[in-house]
């Protein structure tokens, strides 16, 4: 045994009697078996050191996508915040590899130089991208040649979105079609960039599907836009530009085809990380070798979990089976349970991978002759449904599109629980078990969250201790809060140990998810505090000072109808369409459509239109449901140039704000007209153009009942009825959701039929949340209290509504009328040189 001298460097510090635990690796598998430890009071049995490659506490590294895609905040992604460390008297290394284990010695030698003894080791080394052999896939200085990225790292995320925003190029290829290929393409689409996927397997996500599905998948990623190319092997990289700063420019296939690109994503899978283990003499063959007690073979002192480990034969590369190491580990190494062994996992997992919701578990098809293999698929609705039996037990299940059988088949393929005879019960509630039941006869130990590695019974647990919202659960256990695909399956759990009495999450009445506060409050707090910028919002209203991704655009709308011109604009605070003035299209390009006032046109604005179109080859001229001419396919660093050259105002097809007024042509023409429609759908338009509102809005004008614009369906509508009068509607919609609007009132002068719609328009602004169409708001609110205040002036407030409304008019400017004012650096240009890439905890480049 150890001697206090020996155990004491420092005479002078106190002497601690617990046993040093180093953890090499700070990433998901080190950070929850360190929590599996103290949750077993390992806190008063180890001194805990752990060392991770990055600057960083923990993060979940499945939700990088997310931080891509804009979805999420990197904020929101760390499972274990620096300050979790101090609490738990962790001494954490961040930023220091370790180079070198000597088992002798029993100490860790790190590349900052220092030597740290150990009583205890645990390897948690995970995995890194794996880089398929090509031509050219390295610069000059020997690092990823310029305009290609791994994705893996925080960091590496950070890279892509500075290259992709900054540069403002047009075209990216992502190579590898597995999970994590697919939510990078599905990720970058939202700079604008078209994206090619290039995968060499026959079948996206062969690792966790068949061919069948596989296709399924491929048809639903491709009516995204993505375009996708399999059994397509990259053997080079193309490269171009001046000596010294040579950047990518397409890719080599195989074969000899080319794909040109400014931007490569390397997602073509993960190796073991196992270097130290290999200099440090442990046993590795695809990875670091571990018994049934998670030991290594050369030494009981010395552990291993997580990607970086090999246990009979087997290299896992999912949550749930780190999740069940950890476990097995934290047990022997305490003493909780000195007889715990890991046996291996069944792994499933259940994701939404570019929108798609995947479920895959076991085989992906029969493998002996007597198996069973229940299919369905339905190629339309993106569907695809298998499961192989075998003795009457699930060996395996493939979901695609259609998960809601998912809870059962998981719980029966973990379980053996008994199968009804008609198979054809296990994809659909037909008399067999239904997704309710399996959620109740699920077994506490069931995984929930692939993502986090949530149980049932943690969940269960949560709600016993307190949490009686689907909310608090979340904010607990982090269940839910990855891909996101688990919410529903949650929330009935939540519901089942709430005995029904679950409680409304204060949440569902804020008005963006990052601020805590209903839209009264926050916009009093707003103008109280005089916050002009979304950037000030967040530092003086959000918690901690936190920006959110998710909140930005809707912040954004309401300063501007707050502050108007005073309202101070931040490029990040928007998204990719308000910040071109254009709406993108699934291909990257953008679609402009000119403002036709009520759907009227001149010659010589069809003339300026056909002349634009041909000058820049427009792919395609379309009439719109709001009665416009969009022209489509137009380029990004073409836009600038298609406006001026049309010299005519933004229709603003792109905006959450005032959309257009569709129009009849009223009396002036038509027999039955009873109204000018045309004349006050022009007007209206000319008033409220472009104002800023928490959803889009659509009007309409009709001339007589026959409701030829089809006003009552809209957002606002007018219909002209007998003796010169107006009825206006208001809460329709005609899409998605099909709704009547409800009647507000008839008036007799079309004036004060403006007037009224100004107002309705102005308290729903005011008052309407984020996103919330009329459609949802009108009921929400309720008609008649809507009409008390707009028509009867209950509230007093009529005049107020008026003033503000004025306000906003006076205030419009169009963006493409003021081209100059608007324009930013790299706004529209297609090469810009890559500057620093933001700094730790900068949230520029967010959409």
């Amino acid at each position: 045994m150890t001697s206090v001298l020996e155990r004491s460097e420092d005479l002078a510090q106190p002497y601690d009697a617990r046993r040093r635990l180093v953890v090499i690796g700070n990433g998901m598998a080190g950070a929850r078996t360190v929590e599996e430890i103290l949750a077993r009071g390992g806190a008063e049995q180890f001194q805990i050191t752990m060392f991770g490659d990055e600057p960083y506490g923990n993060y979940n590294r499945i939700m990088l996508s997310h931080v891509l895609s804009g979805e999420s905040e990197e904020t929101e992604i760390f499972l274990n915040s620096l300050a979790w460390y101090d609490e738990n008297e962790i001494t954490l290394n961040a930023g220091v590899r370790v180079e070198r284990i000597d088992r002798f010695a029993k100490v860790v030698i790190a590349d900052d130089g220092s030597v740290t003894p150990y009583d205890e080791l645990i390897i948690a080394t995970g995995s890194r991208s794996f880089l398929p052999q090509m031509d050219n896939l390295y610069g000059p200085d020997g690092s990823l040649l310029q305009g290609v990225f791994a994705f893996r790292t925080l960091d590496d995320t950070r890279s892509m979105i500075g290259y992709a925003d900054r540069a403002d190029h047009i075209k990216a290829v992502v190579i590898g079609g597995g999970l994590l290929g697919l939510e990078a393409a599905r990720g970058l689409q939202r700079f604008g960039l078209a994206v090619d996927v290039v995968h060499a397997g026959g079948h996206l996500m062969n690792a966790q599907v068949g061919p069948q599905a596989g296709l399924i998948v491929q048809r639903s990623v491709e009516k995204l836009g993505i375009r996708v190319h399999t059994a397509a092997r990259t053997t080079a990289l193309m490269v171009g530009g001046e000596a010294g700063a040579e950047k990518v420019t397409g890719i080599k296939l195989r074969g000899g085809g080319e794909i040109a690109c400014d931007l490569v994503i390397i997602a073509a899978g993960i190796r073991p990380n196992v270097d130290v283990a290999l200099t440090s003499g442990f046993t590795v063959e695809r990875a670091i070798v571990v018994d049934d007690a998670m030991h290594t073979v050369e030494d009981d002192n010395v552990w291993a979990v997580g990607e970086c480990v090999q246990h009979r034969g087997e290299v896992y590369g999912l949550v749930a089976p780190l999740w069940e190491q950890a476990k097995v580990l934290a047990d022997r190494i305490t003493g909780t349970d000195p007889g715990a062994t890991y046996l291996g996992s069944r792994t499933s997992t259940k994701l939404k991978v570019a929108g798609v919701d995947v479920a895959s578990m076991g085989l992906q098809g029969p493998e002996r002759d007597d198996d069973e293999h229940v299919i369905f698929t339905e190629p339309k609705r993106g569907v695809y449904k298998s499961v192989v039996i075998r003795d009457d037990k699930i060996v395996g299940a493939t979901l695609v599109g259609d998960t809601k059988k998912v809870a059962f088949l998981t719980q029966a393929f973990d379980r053996g629980m008994p199968l009804p005879e008609e198979r054809v019960a296990l994809l659909f509630d037909i008399g067999g078990p239904s997704e309710e039941v399996g959620v109740e006869e699920m077994a506490d130990d069931a995984q929930v969250c692939n993502c986090n590695g949530v149980s049932k019974g943690t969940i269960v647990d949560t709600v016993k201790c307190g949490a009686k919202s689907v909310g608090a659960v979340m904010d607990k256990t982090r269940a839910g809060k990855g891909c996101g695909s688990c919410k529903e399956l949650v929330c009935k759990i939540v519901e089942l140990a709430a005995g029904g009495a679950v409680e409304e999450d204060p949440s569902i009445h804020y008005y963006v998810p990052g601020i805590p506060m209903d839209k009264p409050t926050l916009m009093a707090a707003i103008e109280e505090q005089g916050l002009k910028s979304v950037s000030s919002v967040f530092a003086a209203l959000a918690p901690g000072g936190a920006e959110d991704a998710k909140s930005k655009m809707g912040l954004a709308s309401l300063l501007i109808m707050m502050w108007k011109e005073e309202y101070v604009d931040e490029r990040d605070a928007r998204f990719i369409n308000d910040r071109v003035h254009a709406n993108i299209q699934k291909d990257g390009t953008f679609s402009v459509v000119p403002q036709m006032k009520g759907g009227v046109t001149s010659i010589e604005q069809l003339r300026k239109i056909a002349d634009v179109a041909e000058k820049y080859d427009v792919p395609m001229i379309k009439l719109t449901g709001g009665q416009r001419i969009d022209l489509l396919g137009v380029p990004k660093e073409d836009l600038p140039k298609v406006w001026a050259d049309l010299g005519m105002p933004s229709g603003y097809a792109y905006g959450k704000s005032f959309r257009t007024v569709k129009t009849c042509v009223g009396q002036e023409f038509c027999r039955f007209g009873t109204g000018d429609s045309t004349k006050l759908g022009i007007e209206l338009e000319e008033r409220y153009q472009g104002l800023e509102s928490p959803a889009k809005m659509k009007l309409a004008v009709s001339g007589c009942p026959r409701n030829c614009a089809e006003s009552y369906v809209k957002d606002v509508g007018i219909v002209a009825v007998e003796g010169g009068r107006w009825e206006i509607y208001v809460g329709g919609a005609a899409g998605a959701h099909i709704r009547k609007g409800d009647l507000l009132t008839t008036v007799d002068d079309p004036e004060y039929a403006k007037l009224l719609v100004g107002r309705f328009m102005q308290y729903y602004r005011e008052n309407g949340k984020w996103l919330e169409r009329t459609y949802a708001f009108v009921p929400r609110i309720g008609l008649e209290k809507i009409r008390a205040i707009v028509v009867d002036d209950s509230d007093g407030i009529a005049a107020d509504l008026d003033a503000r409304m004025q306000a906003s008019v006076d205030a419009y400017v169009d963006p493409w009328l003021d081209r100059d004012a608007e324009r930013s650096p790299g706004q529209f240009r297609t090469s810009l040189p890559l500057e620093v890439l933001p700094k730790v905890g900068s949230s520029k480049g967010a959409a």
